[in-house]
């Protein structure tokens, strides 16, 4: 007996794939209510980038993102944020929103009730002037183009944007319209001011576990010159826990950096020199599904964000944010907790080179050239495999342009 067991094959190796921190991200679920143009470029990427888990100074943010088991149909998103230490002109502001979608794999049609305690008004949906906005979009793999109105707004504003993206190869170019400056009638639509335009060339996917870049030129209001870039990595690393089994070999971890210039050239209309230009650039890292660390550098101040989160149904991630205010030399820090249960952090792979063994995303590590004794070992892609897995909150793919 002893000896047939001993005959038996040791397990093959393994390399743990974890699920991304946030992903989609929150910004995600209202794309519907936003222009194609405001979506690409990487101007969604770089927005997560530059500020989730980036707490503001001296303040704390509370999150509760919950979805009845019973009803997929339903969730609500409630947040409660404040100073730490309690200001006469600063209050604690708390936020709930409800929502109701139709069809749980598509969430392109839907329902938001949002109510505050800054607003005593119950808002069906929160615009700018409190109206109802109505809009019409086409959308393909190769071309959107739509057009937003407010039919009971009393402003001499139609349309109140409009927007046409087109999407070759590699290369994306756009142009908006959102009127801004002029007096009524077609003199709005002769303004250069209200018009934008952008060119962006990069590698998308449709799957966070696999690499992408953009890299974008934005014309603003014919007064300011955006220059933007953002990189998505996967990679993977040898690892040594004492805690996993020992045929895990190595883990795939994930790695974006991104950073943003605005500069003007119309400088009469600069009320202040800091206003001439600025820049950031940020940084982050998934070592694994439990710990993520970020980074954000600009003219005046640096942050940097840790954040820990558990799997459990549901999650809880807390995060602890510093900020070193340049201009007057001292640093503050910012606190966050957030509880999910949202988000499936589910994600399969299409080579049958990988079999999928656990929930927690272990998979077969054939097809990876391990070099034992020398770590760490990097890769910038994963060889075996293209994930073409994508989360509900991005379906259908063939509509998100």
């Amino acid at each position: 007996m002893g000896n047939w067991f001993s005959n038996a094959e040791p397990p093959p190796p393994m390399v743990l794939v974890p699920p991304l921190f946030d992903f989609p991200p929150l910004a995600a679920r209202t794309r519907m209510l936003e222009s194609s143009y405001n979506l690409l470029f990487g101007k969604l990427a770089l927005r997560c980038l530059f500020e989730d888990y980036f707490e503001e100074a001296r303040h704390f943010s509370t999150r509760i993102m919950l979805k009845p088991i019973d009803d997929p149909h339903v969730d609500l998103v409630a947040t409660v944020s404040g100073p730490l230490d309690h200001k006469p002109n600063e209050n604690i502001v708390g936020n709930a929103l409800f929502r109701w979608q139709s069809d749980i794999y598509d969430p392109h049609t839907f329902m938001d009730l949002f109510v505050s305690n800054t607003d005593p008004v119950l808002l069906v949906r929160v615009s700018s002037e409190d109206y109802g906005v109505m809009g019409l979009r086409y959308g393909s793999s190769n071309l959107s183009i739509g057009a937003t109105v407010m039919p009971f707004s009393l402003a001499d504003e139609f349309p109140k944007s409009a927007w046409l993206v087109s999407k070759m190869g590699r290369l994306t170019a756009g142009v908006q319209y959102e009127p801004h400056f002029g007096s009524k009638g077609g003199t709005r639509y002769n303004n250069l001011e209200n018009w934008s335009c952008a060119i962006g060339y990069g590698l998308g996917s449709g799957s966070p576990l696999s690499p992408s870049f953009n890299f974008g030129l934005e014309l603003a209001r014919s007064s300011q010159f955006i220059a933007s870039f953002y990189q998505h990595v996967v990679v993977q690393r040898r690892v040594k826990n004492p805690l996993e089994e020992k045929e895990v070999v190595g883990i795939t971890n994930y790695i974006d950096f991104g950073f943003e210039l605005q500069t003007r050239f119309d400088d009469s209309k600069t009320s202040s020199p800091n206003a001439d230009s600025s820049f950031q650039v940020a940084a982050s890292w998934q070592a694994n599904k439990n710990f993520l660390v970020k980074g954000k550098a600009g003219p005046l101040s640096s942050s940097i964000a840790l954040a820990f989160k558990s799997w459990w149904k549901p999650s809880f991630t807390f995060n602890v944010s510093a900020t070193r205010d340049r201009t007057v030399g001292n640093t503050s820090f910012g606190f966050g907790i957030r509880v999910d249960n949202l988000r499936e952090a589910s994600y399969q792979r299409a080579d049958p080179n990988f079999v999928m063994l656990t929930p927690n995303k272990e998979h077969l590590a054939e097809g990876i050239q391990w070099k034992h004794g020398k770590r760490p070992m990097l890769q910038s892609d994963v060889e075996s495999g293209n994930f073409d897995g994508i989360p509900m909150e991005l379906r259908p793919l063939g509509r998100i342009l």
